[in-house]
């Protein structure tokens, strides 16, 4: 689960990460009420951000022409402008896609003047299995761009997850950043707390981008926390119910969503053939096979190990509700699902929904006899594959 920007702060801030004032809204009238709060305390400037799960805002251009999902104003009316033309509009960033996403809330947080950026991030290290810490001099630039064309400005450092970060640790990195004087005493500091911010709310990332060095009304220099991205471990969410009411279901794919309230892991795909599947290995091994045989795989849809006719039926209607699907492929290995079991929901679903696409249908595993009885007796349009490969196959040629 993804938090927007303002609600990562809001978790960051918890754990004494220096945030930069401010608060959202919903109206302009309220953008300026914010506004004017900041400038009352002494801020020159804020900054007016829209709030998406998308990268690349500031590039951004809303589907009116207005231009940049992130504005630098230094009065209130400008202020109260900027969020005037962002709400309600939709943005388009080079993450969104040409759809783009609507803005229903904007960030109104004073802007301190920039000195330097940096890039910290918290995630886990799966080929370790171990929490890593990678901080970069190379901010407000996208990580992926730095590690390759120049990874020798990523630094990590490994945390072993029995003792957590320690504070030598967070020197050791603010020491790579080339921090001095007061810096490395705050610096470390907010290391520190943001791996407590990964731990205590499970995520799988914390990624701060940029991490600023700023200079302050007063003169004084010190860090903030620009910009930040959380994503929260799913499986994780019942131990945080506080988080889990940050959940922004206009931001997430409405299919999905239907496919969570059954207990259905799915992700939709650019291609033409469905695939249901037991199983999140046999479902990639599905979609690669397809690939193999010239298909465009439209979805990744794993029923688990334990469905019934009822899931089995709500898959296909997820499945049917993507205009571009042309053809299905169901494929299952009974293990704890047995093969009758999904044949009698096969056939309940193609009956419920009158399914007049092509359906291609692997068996194999327990109960696979009885299975394949089941689907011969329905009298349905279901052609049979004997193997991974013959469906794969036969789907791609039905699909055309």
């Amino acid at each position: 689960m993804n938090l927007h920007e303002y609600q990562a702060k809001q978790l960051l801030s918890k754990s004494g990460a220096p945030v930069p004032e401010g608060d959202i809204a919903q109206s302009a009238e309220t953008a300026r009420q914010v506004a004017e709060s900041l400038f009352s305390s002494g801020q020159r400037q804020v900054v007016v951000k829209s709030q998406i799960h998308a990268g690349g805002r500031g590039k951004g251009t809303f589907k009116d022409g207005f231009k940049g999902g992130v504005k630098l104003c230094r009065s209130v009316e400008e202020a109260e402008q900027a969020a005037r033309a962002m709400l309600g509009n939709v943005l388009v960033t080079r993450q969104t896609g040409p759809e783009g996403r609507k803005v229903d809330t904007v960030l109104v947080a004073g802007a301190e003047t920039i000195k330097k950026e940096y890039y910290v991030a918290v995630l886990l290290d799966r080929s370790v299995s171990k929490p890593v810490i990678m901080v970069s001099t190379e901010g407000g630039v996208e990580i992926e761009e730095v590690a390759a064309n120049t990874p020798e400005k990523i630094v990590k450092e490994w945390i072993d997850p029995a003792i957590g970060m320690k504070p030598f640790q967070a020197r050791k990195l603010a020491a790579a950043l080339g921090m001095r004087g007061d810096l490395m005493k705050q610096a470390p500091k907010l290391f520190l707390s943001l791996y407590e911010t990964w731990r205590n709310s499970d995520a799988s990332l914390v990624e701060i981008n940029p991490l600023c060095l700023v200079e302050r009304p007063d003169g004084k220099e010190a860090l903030a926390v620009v910009d930040a991205k959380i994503s929260i471990d799913d499986n994780a969410l019942s131990r945080h119910p506080e988080i889990q009411e940050m959940r922004d279901l206009a931001e997430e794919a409405p299919l999905e969503i239907e496919a969570g309230k059954h207990g259905l892991n799915y992700i939709k795909l650019d291609g033409n053939i469905a695939c249901l599947v037991n199983g999140a290995g046999l479902a990639m091994a599905t979609m690669d096979i397809i690939k193999h045989y010239g298909g465009n795989p439209a979805n990744f849809l794993d029923v688990g190990g334990g469905a019934n006719k009822e899931q089995v039926a709500a898959a296909f209607r997820i499945i049917l509700n993507d205009p571009n699907v042309k053809a299905i492929l169901v494929n299952i290995f009974g293990g704890i699902m047995q093969c009758d079991v999904i044949a009698s929901g096969i056939v309940a679903a193609v009956k419920e929904t009158q399914l007049n696409l092509p359906l291609v249908v692997r068996l194999e595993g327990n109960n696979v006899q009885l299975g394949k009885q089941i689907l011969q007796e329905s009298e349905l349009a279901i052609t049979s594959g004997e193997t991974m490969a013959d469906g794969a196959e036969k789907v791609v040629q039905a699909a055309g």
